[in-house]
């Protein structure tokens, strides 16, 4: 199985209604930003968090990463939006 755990901060978290789930990958999905895309397909509330103008960073096994950064089986991959300050 191609499991990873994903973990949801903020209003990512508020949104979906959940902190973490873990999802067998879909064939395809190798990548941050296909897994992105692999839920926000998912509709609903996923469609909203995920939505393509959504400002979202996203962490690899708590390193951040860029939307092309690969994933496979067994990581931990994050969603939150941005930090601001003040």
């Amino acid at each position: 199985m191609k499991n990873v755990r994903i973990l949801y901060f903020a209003s990512v978290r508020e949104n979906i209604g959940k902190d973490a789930e873990e999802i067998e990958l879909p064939a395809g999905v190798a990548t941050v930003a296909a897994l992105r895309s692999h839920l926000r397909s998912r509709g609903g509330a996923y469609e909203s968090a995920f939505a393509e103008k959504a400002l979202l960073r996203a962490a690899v096994n708590q390193d951040m990463v860029q939307p092309a950064a690969a994933i496979k089986a067994g990581d931990e991959v994050a969603f939150f939006p941005p930090v601001t300050g003040g």
